[in-house]
């Protein structure tokens, strides 16, 4: 189970380092606010 968690957090962090190429750091924080929604509902 351990190595599940593993790999899940290094393909959220290889995600991460896609969209911090890609996207303007203004627009960065609407990602960040819709992912903390999300986590809320």
């Amino acid at each position: 189970m351990a190595t599940d968690n593993n790999t899940f957090e290094v393909a959220l962090f290889k995600t991460a380092d896609k969209l911090r190429k890609n996207i303007d750091a203004a627009e960065y924080k609407n990602v960040v606010l819709g992912l903390i929604f999300l986590k809320y509902i």
